[in-house]
C-alpha cells in the first residue's frame, strides 16, 4: 500500500499553472519541490488541502479563481509614464519593480508594455481576473526524517527557491 499525503509526510512534486481559457502555461516548476506536509506549506492552503490523501504518481488539477485569492483587478494600479522618466534598468517587459508609497508601504509592479515613447506598469497580481488550472504531479510521499521535520523540507542540494514566491498559487 502506498503512503498518502498527510501531516508529517515528506512530499515532492512538480507543477504548472495554465490559463483556463487559453491553455497557455503561465509558470511551471519542473525541478521537484520538497516539503513536509503540515509543517512547511509552500503553496496556497487550499492547494495543500487538495493534496491530502493523494499518493505518489497522482496528478491532480486544482482550478483557481485569481479574484478569490488576490481580489478583483484594480485599474488604478496600472499606469504609464514617458520612457525618458524611467531608469534604463526597468525598460524591459516582465521586469519587476518594487515601489514605495508615501506611507512606506511597498508593492511590486511589473512592466507590462513598452513602446518608443511610454512604459506601462501594473501593480495587480498577474492572476487577478484570471481563472487558472494548477496541475500538480506528486512524485514522492514518505515519512519525513527528523532533520526534514526540523527544517520543513528537503535536505541537500537543489535550487534555491524563495517560498514566498510560491504562495501566489
Amino acid at each position: 500500500m502506498s503512503e498518502v499525503i498527510q501531516d508529517g509526510k515528506f512530499v515532492e512534486l512538480t507543477y504548472k499553472v495554465a490559463d483556463k481559457a487559453s491553455g497557455h502555461v503561465l509558470t511551471r516548476v519542473d525541478f521537484p519541490l520538497g516539503y513536509v506536509h503540515g509543517h512547511n506549506e509552500i503553496l496556497a492552503p487550499f492547494v495543500h488541502k487538495e493534496l491530502e490523501g493523494r499518493a505518489a504518481g497522482d496528478v491532480i488539477e486544482v482550478p483557481i479563481d485569481g479574484n478569490l485569492i488576490f481580489g478583483p483587478r484594480d485599474e488604478s494600479l496600472v499606469f504609464s509614464d514617458y520612457l525618458e522618466n524611467v531608469p534604463e534598468e526597468y525598460r524591459q517587459v516582465g521586469t519587476s519593480i518594487l515601489m514605495e508609497n508615501d506611507k512606506g508601504q511597498t508593492r511590486s509592479f511589473i512592466v507590462t508594455r513598452m513602446d518608443d515613447e511610454t512604459l506601462t506598469v501594473d501593480g495587480n497580481n498577474p492572476l487577478c481576473g484570471r481563472e487558472v488550472v494548477f496541475t500538480l504531479e506528486i512524485l514522492t510521499v514518505r515519512d519525513a526524517t527528523d532533520e526534514e521535520m526540523k527544517t520543513g523540507g528537503t535536505i541537500g542540494a537543489g535550487p534555491d527557491v524563495d517560498p514566498s514566491l510560491l504562495r501566489a498559487v
